[in-house]
């Protein structure tokens, strides 16, 4: 369709505009003239309130120039529609759309934090739409608050166009039975200070019109409104089509047109209707065309409608609550159009719809951005799973064969100290190694433990607790969860092991810290009970009554001693015959030591164990600190930063006026 130009206009409301507004003073030439001297008397009286301070040369030129300010430069596009403005306040024509109550701005301020938050665990195409309401959000808060644009969108000869010219008051936008009939979208505004808006909406100059002069031009209640007519949405023309899209993205509120052949169209509905059903609040469904059903058919095809309605999600306004506005009438005859445009009114005049609109549009970035925020139950680390993590942990690294271990080396040096001179020789002998030996045959029998073991348990205990993490989180936050515990876990086998070294050389049960260790750190392999050694195992620190009993032991060997000597002297003659004494005190020596070798054993039980337990303590805190500041504290810092937007977005959907 051809734009519509000032030659175009048969009644002449563009072209005489602009020459009105070049020569204000000469009023009424023509007879039947709608501007014989209005503009020049309002810009008296504008002069007359200013006290001739220079506002009032000329009203057209002051309107304009007072817009500037705001940058609209609303003035020169309406000299170019051809209609002067009727507006007669010097106020400012534009205000900064700013709403400082109510709680869009809340939800914008922690929308934009949940993007900020989530930008390095989110891609850029999940936040893509969030990151636009927030930019579309930012310009429209810069524009007017004082206009509402209201588009009209419809299907092909549904007769929208004829609409949009009733409303209007003028033959702006072209009819007829050629299509498509409307090519570029077409803007009619009933008062100054637009032009940001429709610069907004990429609305040319040329395309940019007044109303006609008469009762819809000056009807107060429709002051701020503008009104836009698209293109067809269902056009065969694929840039018609992207143009709709485009606008519809942008304006306040829309009228969509549906005709009785078309109303339940699945391009419509599928399209347009059921993805925008939570804007329903900004939105009006009229059924034109009403003049071409008979009878009843107009009731049924319009309870029809709000059926259709209905069934994509879209609340409908009845009884008083909030919702889409529902209608029937015809552009054609009028049939209804002073209705429609009453409810215009009072929807322009309540100057709510721009925040209704961005309201609408954060539900719906909101209900998008649902599953990445919204988990399954009460995801998080619980202190049961914290505690198996370290068990698991303690097993890897053999806190408890430590224990052990170190239980049975302090028996074991005291069954040394305290024993008989003969078990300790025969203990010597065995450490020799000699061939059948008992220690030499267990060696030999008793397959080494694999170095993989403690590390496959490492990794199993990691991989349990991230699981364990991440259940329930939505797949992005689950992913960083379990790539915190992995990163942390690489060097978890050998932190473990110098950790475990560390902690057993500090208790005394082992010796030196350089040595092979139960992961592979240095070369050979570890010893079953994952302490570290450079040698043998060291000897445990001794009681206080050690020596005493060392004594006593001593005592009882040489009593053995004493008492076999007397009596070999007595067999080779050397001294007198005499039986019972010197047995009696090789007897005495006979059972006096292992007398004392038992109660050493006794008494050095629970000291062992007490030995043991610390030792294992020992693996254990340093098995649980090494895992918490390597898996545990990254892992818990996921689940913070989760918490953080998830806090978030509840403050985005808290006061959702959609419910979604």
């Amino acid at each position: 369709m051809t734009a519509v130009t000032d030659e175009d206009q048969g009644n002449g409301t563009a072209g005489t505009g602009e020459r009105n507004q070049e020569n204000p003073e000469a009023p009424g030439k023509e007879a039947g003239r709608w501007d014989d001297g209005l503009i020049a008397r309002r810009a008296a009286a504008v002069d007359a309130r200013s006290g001739d301070s220079g506002t009032g040369d000329s009203g057209t030129g002051r309107t304009g120039s007072g817009d500037s300010r705001t940058g609209d430069g609303s003035g020169d596009s309406a000299g170019r529609a051809g209609s002067a403005p009727e507006d007669d306040d010097v106020r400012p024509q534009v205000e900064a759309y700013g709403p400082s109550g109510g709680p869009l701005p809340t939800r914008l301020d922690a929308l934009r934090e949940l993007v900020g938050l989530s930008r390095a665990r989110l891609d850029r195409d999940t936040l893509a739409e969030a990151g636009r309401v927030l930019d579309e959000a930012a310009a429209r808060q810069r524009l007017s608050s004082r206009h509402t644009v209201v588009a009209i969108a419809g299907a092909t000869g549904s007769g929208k166009s004829t609409l949009f010219n009733a409303l209007s008051g003028a033959q702006i936008s072209d009819t007829g039975l050629r299509r498509p009939t409307t090519s570029q979208p077409i803007a009619c505004s009933w008062t100054d200070g637009a032009a940001g808006l429709l610069d907004r909406l990429a609305i040319p100059g040329r395309l940019r019109r007044r109303p006609h002069p008469g009762p819809a031009a000056f009807d107060e209640a429709l002051q701020g409104l503008v009104l836009v007519d698209l293109p067809d949405h269902d056009s065969a023309a694929t840039a018609h089509r992207d143009q709709v899209d485009r606008v519809l993205a942008l304006v306040d509120a829309v009228i969509w047109v549906v005709d009785p052949e078309k109303y339940a169209d699945a391009a419509l509905h599928e399209r347009y209707l059921r993805p925008l059903a939570g804007h329903a609040e900004v939105t009006f469904v009229v059924l034109n065309q009403i003049d071409r059903l008979p009878g009843e058919a107009a009731d049924l095809v319009l309870d029809d409608l709000r059926r259709l309605l209905d069934e994509d999600g879209m609340a409908l306004g009845e009884h008083g609550e909030p919702g889409a506005t529902v209608m029937s009438l015809s552009a054609l005859t009028g049939d209804g159009v002073p209705e429609l445009r009453e409810m215009v009114g009072r929807f322009v005049q309540e100057r709510t719809a721009a925040t209704r609109r961005l309201s609408a549009d954060v539900d719906a970035a909101a209900a998008r951005l649902r599953p990445v925020y919204v988990a399954e139950g009460r995801p998080g680390l619980g202190e049961r799973a914290r505690e198996e993590f370290t068990d698991r942990l303690a097993e890897a690294v053999g806190a408890a064969a430590a224990g052990q271990a170190a239980e049975r080396e302090w028996r074991r040096n005291a069954g040394r100290a305290c024993g008989t001179p003969w078990l300790r020789l025969w203990r010597w002998y065995e450490s020799r190694g000699l061939p059948g030996s008992l220690d030499r045959m267990g060696q030999a029998l008793a397959p080494p433990e694999e170095e993989p073991t403690a590390r496959q348990r490492v990794e199993q205990a990691v991989r349990i607790v991230a699981d364990d993490a991440s259940a329930g989180l939505p797949a992005p936050w689950a992913l960083a969860v379990r790539e915190a515990a992995f990163n942390g876990a690489k060097g978890l086998p050998e932190a473990l092991d110098e950790l475990a070294a560390k902690a057993a050389a500090g208790g005394g049960s082992a010796k030196g810290s350089g040595g092979s260790g139960r992961f592979g750190t240095a070369s050979g392999r570890g010893p079953a009970t994952g302490v570290a050694l450079g040698g043998r195992p060291a000897k445990p620190p001794r009681p206080k009554w050690w020596p005493a009993a060392v004594l006593a032991q001593v005592s009882m060997t040489l009593l053995q001693v004493f008492g076999g000597l007397w009596l070999l002297g007595q067999i080779v003659g050397v001294l007198e015959p005499g039986l019972v004494v010197p047995a009696l005190i090789m007897l005495a020596g006979v059972v006096g030591g292992p007398l004392v070798e038992w109660s050493c054993a006794a008494a050095i039980r629970g000291p062992a164990r007490r030995y043991g337990q610390d030792t294992e303590r020992r693996l254990r805190e340093a098995a649980a600190g090494c895992g918490r500041a390597r898996v545990l504290d990254p892992v818990s810092a996921e689940l913070v930063r989760y918490r953080e937007v998830r806090e978030r977005y509840v403050a985005v959907t808290e006061f959702s006026t959609t419910g979604q």
